[in-house]
């Protein structure tokens, strides 16, 4: 297999006090192995030897990859469509409450098939989309008309202009994690906001379900971010976080797939994602996915 040249050293801080957590299956796709390591220095799990980025394209190939062709087919997926326009109010509306404005300019980094690029530009903002995927691309413009292009544009982006930068489980797939950073904080508008969501592997359902818990997704999520190793990732970037909020429908997302995985029953994914979010009532960071606000560091 043509895998990434990743030596054992951790991709974020460099360290070498790195040490592997379990090997964890790829559900999706594959069925293969993929060793999660953990890094003793800023906490950050990560995929260890994970495909490079034109090898792991074909880890995407799957009808069962919602955010690339909009599925609705089995259960979870049809769930997953009837909860999304309930979500995409909610980000809209975190959007305007972080950056306190109600329009603006906005790029959406990893757009996938462009329902989160829409919502903002009905509620007037002025977005645009960044996707990786072609498929996904096409998928955007035919069902939403919306400006979509492939991730290589960003270099072409004009310094300084987005007043928010939204990216929605995004960062766990990015290869080159330091040089897109650097690349997103330059054309983030003066006092504008970063978005960044993400699965926490520190959460109640992560702990319940172990390596079969469903958002450790390998290989395609090369990154796991507990909220120390998010801070530390920033910071080395100049950035900050001003903030972090709960995502509550992901745990029971996440807990129904760790079943299906487990070959156990939807119903006790169900309620293991209820008791993930009461726990994550009292500590907001061990809630399932963690979307963090960012802002320039002072």
């Amino acid at each position: 297999m043509n895998q990434q040249n990743l030596p054992d050293r951790c991709p974020a801080c460099e360290s070498d006090l790195t040490e592997t957590l379990f090997r964890v299956t790829d559900h999706s796709v594959s069925k293969e192995f993929f060793e999660v390591r953990l890094c003793r220095s800023c906490d950050l799990r990560y995929t260890a030897h994970a495909p490079c980025e034109t090898a792991i394209q074909r880890y995407y190939q799957s009808e069962q990859y919602i955010s690339h062709n909009n599925t609705r087919k089995g259960l979870i997926n049809r769930l997953y469509h009837l909860v999304r326009s309930i979500t995409l109010r909610s980000k809209v509306a975190l959007v305007r409450k972080a950056s306190g404005r109600q329009m603006g300019m906005h790029l959406d980094y990893g757009a996938g098939t462009g329902a989160f690029l829409h919502a903002m530009e009905k509620a007037g903002w002025n977005s645009i989309g960044l996707e990786p995927d072609a498929g996904a691309r096409q998928v955007a413009t035919r069902t939403f008309n919306a400006a979509v292009y492939p991730l290589e544009d960003l270099s072409s982006l004009v310094d300084g202009t987005y007043t928010v930068i939204t990216l929605w489980h995004v960062l766990e797939h990015v290869h080159a994690l330091h040089t897109t950073l650097e690349r997103l904080k330059r054309v983030l508008a003066p006092g504008g906001v970063m978005v960044i969501a993400v699965p926490n592997p520190l959460s109640a359902d992560a702990k319940v379900y172990g390596s079969d818990w469903a958002a450790w997704d390998v290989p395609r999520h090369l990154y796991h971010f507990s909220p120390a190793s998010m801070r530390t990732l920033l910071l080395r970037h100049g950035l900050e976080v001003a903030e972090v909020k709960r995502m509550w429908f992901d745990s029971f997302y996440v807990g129904m797939l760790s079943e299906q995985y487990r070959k156990g029953s939807l119903v006790r994914g169900v309620w293991q994602g209820f008791l993930s979010n009461l726990r994550a009532l009292f500590h907001t960071e061990q809630c399932s996915s963690l979307v963090y606000l960012v802002k320039r560091k002072a």
